[in-house]
C-alpha cells in the first residue's frame, strides 16, 4: 500500500491544519507546520485503527500527489 496524500495549509492566524482526501474527517491542527505533519502521522494511525477495530474496511489510497502550481 502507498501512504496517504496529506494536505497542510495555513490559517489566516497563522496556525496550520491537515487532512487527507482519503480519510474522511482524519485532521490535525498545531501552531507549527513541523508539529502538524507529526500530529497527522498520529492523527492517521489512530483513524486507521479505529477502523479496523470497528471492523470498517481501510480504504486504499487513491491520491497520488499534491502539488502547488502558482497563477501568473
Amino acid at each position: 500500500m502507498n501512504g496517504y496524500v496529506v494536505v497542510v495549509e495555513r490559517a489566516e492566524d497563522g496556525t496550520f491544519g491537515a487532512w487527507s482526501p482519503d480519510l474522511l474527517g482524519c485532521v490535525a491542527t498545531a501552531q507549527s507546520y513541523d508539529e502538524c505533519v507529526a500530529l497527522m502521522r498520529d492523527a492517521i494511525a489512530g483513524h486507521l485503527a479505529v477502523m479496523r477495530e470497528h471492523g470498517d474496511p481501510v480504504p486504499e489510497p487513491r491520491a497520488i500527489g499534491a502539488l502547488t502550481i502558482t497563477a501568473a
